[in-house]
């Protein structure tokens, strides 16, 4: 900053004002130092900031698959509003294996992330995160919450929108209506299975274990799995896929087996190409981007000392109508 105060003609003091955005300097004096830090090619060094404010303006995500288009979305979010406010954001997948979470959490915090926004994986210890937010890091769930931890959360509608959505497919005639959904140590599967059941029971429809199917999506090891459900002496009518991942490979399967015209199909969350496959696929759609941006709000307003009660935020799905789920069943009255 010397080289650049020297260029310009001001003072040291003068030149910190306008790189660090503190204290007022005029029209023509900004102009002419912006000149000479462009002149000179200078940046702020970062470290040394941090070691005066005792923050490395670093937050970490910690997703279960950063790949995954919901999660995709999300550390997007997170990422433009740590930018904003600069911040840098890390970010990493668990696997959903509790130990591979754990490390990367060590990690961030080790390496003094201010604060971290986390998708719990399935068998996380509670009492971990409870010793790092005891230890002084910000945290926020995200997707899925932490029992018994005191700590601000944003969900989706899980239950509600599940029922949204096997409601609808009961509407239009079905009664047989298989559920696949995640492995049933997962939040957001069971929930949803719950809303599935919600609406089932709502229509008076008696529900079917043979139906319900819960285990994590893989192509190797879901085939027989599906071909059991299709298979049955009395077959559904109609499919929910309780994640984006199964509605892939359920819609794969089909067309592998030659099953044409598809069943009556609606998935929860949506899906690159769902809308443009014949017919489109029938949605219960998240707001990720909206779920990243404000567990980024609320975890940047804990870092700077807001020390409110604690937030559970729930936001709400939608239905998208586009042709699958509305696929007529026997007790259509059209």
């Amino acid at each position: 900053m010397s080289d650049v105060a020297a260029a310009s003609g001001v003072s040291l003091k003068t030149v910190s004002r306008v790189v660090n955005g503190v204290g007022y300097v005029s029209a023509e004096t900004l102009e002419t130092v912006q000149a000479a830090i462009e002149q000179l090619g200078f940046r702020r060094n970062e470290f040394a900031r941090q070691l005066r404010q005792g923050t490395t303006a670093t937050i970490g995500l910690v997703l279960e698959d950063v790949a995954d288009p919901f999660y995709s979305v999300l550390t997007r979010a997170v990422e433009d509003v740590a930018l904003s406010q600069d911040y840098l954001l890390l970010s990493a997948s668990s696997a959903e294996d509790a130990a591979r979470s754990r490390r990367i959490i060590e990690s961030f915090s080790s390496r003094g992330a201010d604060g971290l926004i986390i998708a719990p994986a399935r068998g996380t210890d509670p009492a971990f995160l409870q010793a790092e937010l005891d230890a002084g890091c910000s945290m926020v769930f995200v997707d899925r919450p932490v029992p018994g931890i005191r700590a601000d959360t944003v969900l989706a509608e899980n239950r509600g929108g599940a029922a949204r959505g096997a409601a609808h497919l009961i509407a239009h005639g079905h009664r047989r209506i298989a559920f696949f959904g995640d492995a049933a140590s997962v939040y957001t599967a069971t929930e949803r299975l719950a809303g599935y059941r919600d609406a089932l029971s709502a229509a008076g429809v008696e529900s079917d274990d043979e139906l319900v199917v819960m285990a994590v999506p893989h192509d190797e090891a879901n085939g027989a799995v599906i071909d059991a459900v299709l298979d049955l002496d009395d077959p559904p009518t109609a499919i929910f896929a309780g994640n984006n991942r199964w509605s892939v490979l359920l819609l794969r399967h089909l067309k592998a087996r030659g099953i044409r015209p598809l069943p009556a199909f609606l998935g929860f969350d949506d899906f690159e190409l769902g809308d443009v496959l014949d017919p489109g696929i029938t949605v219960i759609a998240q707001n990720p981007a909206a779920m990243g941006q404000l567990a980024a709000e609320l975890l940047l307003r804990r870092v700077s000392g807001d020390d409110r009660p604690t937030q559970h935020i729930q936001l709400e799905t939608r239905l998208i109508e586009r042709g699958s789920g509305e696929i007529a069943g026997p007790f259509s009255a059209c």
